[in-house]
C-alpha cells in the first residue's frame, strides 16, 4: 500500500473512533486514536520537587546539563544529573515558575534525586520541597488535542515545553506541551483530589481514554529513550542523542568535564538508535550482532498497530560504525534495520 492510501485507510478508522469512549479499547483504536485524532489518560505518579530559595537559579545551573540560568519564566528545559564521571544518574525537566523552580521527573526516582540534590546543597540558600503526592499528571494527545484543550485558553500550539496557569473549577492547573517530535503532547498537572473530574471532562469532550500500553507504544514509536530502560546508570550523554538536555557553553556543572571532554574529540563510540524488526520481537537486553559480532543491545521493543498490519521496531544502543541502514544486522534470531527516529514509516516523517 502506497503511503497516500495508508492515510486514507488510518484516517478512515479514526472517523470510527472519535467518539466518546467509556472504556479502554482494542491496541489498534487507541494507538490510532493517538495518532489521528485525541487520547487522553491519567499518568503514573511523578516526582515533583520545588526548588526556592535565592540561590536556586544558580544552584541548579551548577547540577544539570543544560542552561538553567538564562531560562524564562513560563518555560521549561530538559537535562540530565551526572555524577562526577559523567554517567547519567537521572533526567529531568526544570520549569521556571518566577520565584521557584518545579523539578519534574519519574516516580521511581524520588527517593534518588532527593538525596543527590541533598548532598549537594552546603552554603547554599536553596530549599527543597517534595510536592509530589499533591498533583496528579493527565496525558492529552494527537491533532485534536488543541480544540479540546481550547475551553483551558489553548488557541494555538505553544512553543515546546512552554507552560500556562489555568483556574478549572476552583483547581490551579498547569498545562505544558511537550518536547516531542511529529504528534502534538499536552501535559495537565492538577490536584490530585480533581484528577478524575478533569480526566472525566476530556473525555467527554472527545478524547479517548488511554492506558499505560498505548503511551508506552508511542513512547517507543517516536523513540524517546526512558531513564531506567533505555538510559542507564552506565550511559554517558553523547551516546544517549539527547541533545535536547544539553548546553555546552552555559559553564561548570557536576560532571561537565567529562561531556566537554567528549564534545571536543568525538570520543564515544556507541549511539541510541531505532530498529525496523523482521520476525520475533528481540526483547530488552538482546544482543545486536553483525557478522558473528556483538555490536550492540536492545533495550526496548513494540509492535506498532497501522491501519492494516503490524510493525515491529526497537530501540537501542550500536557502534557507530555499525548504524547503516544498508547493514542488515541480527538480534535474538531476527533480522534488523536501523533507522532514524520517529519512525518514518509510523509518522511519515
Amino acid at each position: 500500500m502506497d503511503l497516500h492510501s495508508a492515510k486514507n485507510s488510518e484516517a478512515a478508522s479514526a472517523v470510527r473512533i472519535s467518539g466518546r469512549q467509556d472504556h479502554l479499547g482494542n491496541r489498534k483504536d487507541d494507538f490510532l486514536a493517538v495518532k489521528l485524532a485525541c487520547g487522553a489518560g491519567e499518568l503514573p505518579r511523578r516526582t515533583r520537587i520545588l526548588l526556592t530559595g535565592d540561590d536556586r537559579v544558580r544552584w541548579l545551573n551548577g547540577m544539570v546539563t543544560n542552561n538553567i540560568r538564562d531560562l524564562a519564566v513560563g518555560q521549561g528545559v530538559y537535562a540530565f544529573l551526572l555524577n562526577p564521571q559523567g554517567h547519567i544518574q537521572a533526567d529531568l525537566y526544570a520549569f521556571n515558575r518566577g520565584n521557584s523552580i518545579l523539578v519534574e521527573t519519574d516516580g521511581s526516582l524520588r527517593e534518588k534525586v532527593l538525596a543527590l540534590f541533598n548532598h549537594y546543597i552546603i552554603m547554599d540558600d536553596v530549599n527543597v520541597e517534595d510536592v509530589s503526592d499533591q498533583w496528579a499528571t493527565i496525558r492529552i494527545a494527537g491533532p485534536n488535542a488543541i480544540r479540546i484543550l481550547e475551553p483551558f485558553g489553548l488557541s494555538a500550539n505553544p512553543e515546546p515545553l512552554q507552560f500556562r496557569d489555568v483556574a478549572w473549577r476552583g483547581n490551579n492547573l498547569t498545562l505544558v506541551r511537550q518536547d516531542v517530535p511529529a504528534v502534538d503532547v499536552y501535559e495537565i498537572s492538577v490536584p490530585a483530589e480533581a484528577v478524575a473530574d478533569l480526566h472525566s471532562t476530556l473525555i467527554a469532550a472527545g478524547a479517548r481514554v488511554i492506558g499505560p500500553d498505548t503511551w508506552e507504544l508511542l513512547r517507543i514509536s517516536l523513540g524517546i529513550p526512558r531513564y531506567g530502560q533505555d538510559i542507564r546508570e552506565r550511559d554517558l550523554p553523547q551516546e544517549t542523542e539527547q541533545q535536547r538536555a544539553l548546553h555546552f557553553s552555559k559553564g561548570c556543572y557536576v560532571g561537565q568535564e567529562i561531556v566537554e571532554r567528549i564534545r571536543s574529540r568525538g570520543a564515544v563510540h556507541r549511539t541510541f538508535t531505532g530498529f525496523e524488526v523482521a520476525g520475533e520481537l528481540p526483547a530488552a537486553g538482546s544482543k545486536i550482532q553483525f557478522g558473528g559480532k556483538e555490536i550492540g543491545e536492545i533495550t526496548s521493543s513494540a509492535r506498532i498497530p497501522l491501519a492494516e498490519s503490524e510493525m515491529g521496531i526497537a530501540l537501542g544502543y550500536i557502534r557507530r560504525e555499525h548504524a547503516d541502514p544498508a547493514k542488515e544486522l541480527e538480534a535474538a534470531g531476527s533480522r534488523l534495520v536501523t533507522a532514524t527516529l520517529p519512525f518514518a514509516k509510523i509518522w511519515g516523517h
